[in-house]
């Protein structure tokens, strides 16, 4: 069978999926939906096997199809054939001592890129915020996980991995080809620094584990140093533990609630602020854009959400949710977001991301743009919109509670 015929086979096979997934929504009752959902796919895969100008690989069908049918679920969630996740278990067995340190999601149908960590291989190589990697390692993203992405991104320190990128905004279809050598990375450190005003800064890269810690030891040293407001800036930090978003968020919370934690067979999970916790009581703003994303957008969630200080930039990416890796009997294995995480006012983090209370706009509107400007990194600079608008508003809050 052709290339070509092949793609045709697999591309009917992944919409013949998506019709059973449509089934199962509409459907009356459990066992219906099921029945009618598989009654079709065989009488499609019947018809395949015996109409088909060619004679199809049915392994390769089934294959194409469910990774169709998984991954029109969300970005996070993915399938793996009993080869790949075979494979995936073994390069996974080990910790890797080195990472292109990037912060990966499914865009399109191919892997995608949220944020780098700074310093990073990932940075260095120039990759940046809606980058689509078409190869990895000479692997084709189109049929991958974000998890084994992260997987052929680590490994030795020193290793070269070789990728193909289509750049964000690009009219080109043709991909940039990159090599990104592996580093053994720091664990990532938080930026402070001191504006006008009495105005603090503090940027986040990634919450890593013990980083509410840091934050807490920051913040108090911003108070004995006579610093009464905080700028929090969250732009391009897209991973870490949630549980550390949780408590960074709970510094700032005396009362209200975190986010909730639901799922279809996940039993609520309402995270509460706790006075006792509270780290910094002064006036807070907070940065985020479209590179915030997890635990990130807990924390500018819960700030904004209860009204504890404005929140300032962009929508964030939208990826706060919890996956399970699920095996199955043939030795493929699924990997399901059974979880996501919703705000003080109710909405999906992972469907709807978080929006800012005060838009600043600093993205190019139309792709001739987005090809020629890179977005800058965070920083503190009062030469920044986003951080100018930060401090106009902390100012205004201070001339406001002086006058009354």
């Amino acid at each position: 069978m052709s290339s070509l015929t092949k793609k045709i086979v697999i591309g009917l096979s992944v919409a013949v999926f998506a019709y059973v997934a449509t089934g199962y929504v509409l459907g009356r009752s459990t066992d219906d939906r099921a029945y009618r959902a598989l009654s079709v796919y065989s009488e499609v895969l019947e018809h395949i096997q015996h109409d088909y100008v060619d004679d199809p690989s049915i392994p390769t069908v089934t294959a194409g199809a469910l990774h169709g049918l998984v991954d029109s679920l969300d970005p996070q969630s993915g399938y793996m054939s009993p080869f790949e996740y075979t494979d995936y278990k073994q390069k996974s067995a080990n910790p890797s001592e080195a990472s292109a340190g990037v912060a990966l999601t499914k865009r399109i149908g191919y892997i995608s890129v949220i944020a780098t960590l700074p310093g990073s291989p990932a940075e260095k190589a120039g990759l940046h915020l809606g980058d689509l990697i078409e190869k990895i390692a000479g692997f084709t993203t189109s049929q991958m996980t974000v998890d084994q992405a992260q997987v052929l991104l680590s490994g030795a320190s020193g290793t070269v991995v070789k990728l193909s990128v289509i750049r964000r905004g690009k009219t080109e279809p043709e991909p940039d080809e990159l090599d990104i050598t592996l580093e053994k990375l720091a664990a990532p450190k938080l930026t402070e620094d001191k504006l006008p005003g009495d105005i603090a800064y503090l940027h986040v890269p990634e919450f890593t584990e013990g980083v509410t810690k840091e934050i807490r030891d920051a913040l108090a040293q911003f108070n004995r140093e006579g610093e009464h407001k905080l700028i929090l800036d969250l732009r391009d930090c897209a991973a870490g533990d949630d549980r550390e978003g949780i408590s960074t968020a709970q510094l700032f919370l005396a009362s209200g609630t975190i986010a909730t934690l639901k799922g279809q067979t996940v039993t609520p999970e309402v995270s509460a602020a706790d006075a006792s916790k509270v780290a910094w009581k002064q006036p807070v703003t907070v940065l985020i854009g479209s590179g915030t994303a997890g635990a990130a957008e807990i924390v500018a969630g819960a700030i904004g959400g209860n009204h504890r200080g404005e929140t300032i930039g962009t929508r964030t990416y939208g990826t706060a949710s919890m996956q399970k890796l699920i095996q199955l009997d043939d030795g493929s294995a699924l990997i399901l977001t059974v979880a996501t995480y919703y705000t003080p006012d109710g909405k999906e983090i992972a469907a709807e991301g978080v929006d800012p209370t005060t838009v600043v706009q600093t993205s190019p509107e139309n792709a001739e743009e987005m090809e020629e400007v890179n977005p800058s990194p965070p920083s503190s600079s009062p030469d920044d919109p986003v951080v100018k608008k930060a401090i106009e508003i902390l100012q205004a809050a201070s001339t406001e509670r002086k006058a009354a």
